[in-house]
């Protein structure tokens, strides 16, 4: 039976999720994505692939699913209308394109890159909870900084994976990571000023980007040095880091296929 592939990007909010994966009794982004498919289809046999997860309460600005159906879209736009008709307010379909069968969402090659968006220093509007960590303590932005370019490059990344496994492929390659102030999102119960962690690379592991940022906090609040994040990308060796940071802050980006 003939078989037709689509790519579709979605947004969504994922304060209220316990992640994408579906899970027994809880609300997941892929049941509530598969449930609307469901209905709009009628019923009809479809499959929807993700490029990956996220976990509980992590929110995407374009993320993208793969849709596999045994009878074509015949009115793209009319089918991406009555989608997000039907999500969530906090889901929204961005686009929709049919893709060939040697597309494979999982396999292909491709760039994602995530922001982390924070602030510290005093308790904030509680508006800002669903997207923004607030730290109280004060940090010390720029040898923050200075320890985010530590990342860049290849390194041994076993410090930074929750719950690594001894055959786990830890020599990986972060093609960006800078600490900078927030300009893309803004909000009159922000405070004055906030900041993100921006991260690039072809993959990442389960929580790595939350045990980066994690290790930037220590920094930032004097508990690690900047020797102490060298020796941590080191080999066999390395310094272990276990402060992961809450997940409500972490927004994937951007995807890139390649």
């Amino acid at each position: 039976m003939k078989k037709y592939f689509y790519l579709i990007s979605i947004q969504y909010l994922g304060y209220r999720f316990h992640g994408w994966q579906k899970q027994p009794a809880v609300k997941t982004l892929h049941l509530m994505v598969d449930r609307t498919l469901n209905f709009i289809l009628e019923g009809k046999r479809f499959k929807s692939l993700s490029s990956g997860r996220t976990d509980a309460m992590v929110s995407a600005e374009c993320a993208a699913i793969e849709l596999f159906l045994f009878e074509p879209i015949e009115d793209l736009s009319a089918f991406l209308e009555l989608f997000n008709y039907n999500l969530p307010q906090d889901i929204r379909a961005l686009s929709i394109k049919e893709v060939g069968a040697e597309f494979n969402i999982i396999n292909h090659s491709k760039v994602k890159e995530y922001l982390y968006l924070f602030a510290y220093g005093q308790k904030c509007h509680p508006f800002c909870a669903p997207i923004m960590t607030t730290i109280l303590d004060d940090l010390n932005i720029d040898i923050m900084k200075q320890g985010a370019k530590l990342f860049e490059g290849s390194h041994y990344l076993k410090s930074y994976c929750y719950k690594p496994t001894d055959n786990g492929i830890y020599n990986r390659e972060i093609l960006l990571c800078e600490l900078v102030e927030n300009t893309i999102y803004t909000a009159n119960y922000f405070p004055e000023k906030t900041y993100l962690l921006r991260v690039k690379g072809k993959g990442f592991m389960r929580n790595q980007i939350r045990l980066m940022m994690g290790t930037l906090i220590d920094l930032g609040k004097g508990k690690l040095t900047l020797n102490d994040i060298k020796l941590s990308l080191k080999g066999e060796t390395a310094k272990k880091m276990d402060y992961i940071a809450p997940a409500s802050g972490l927004i994937l980006n951007k995807i890139d296929f390649v």
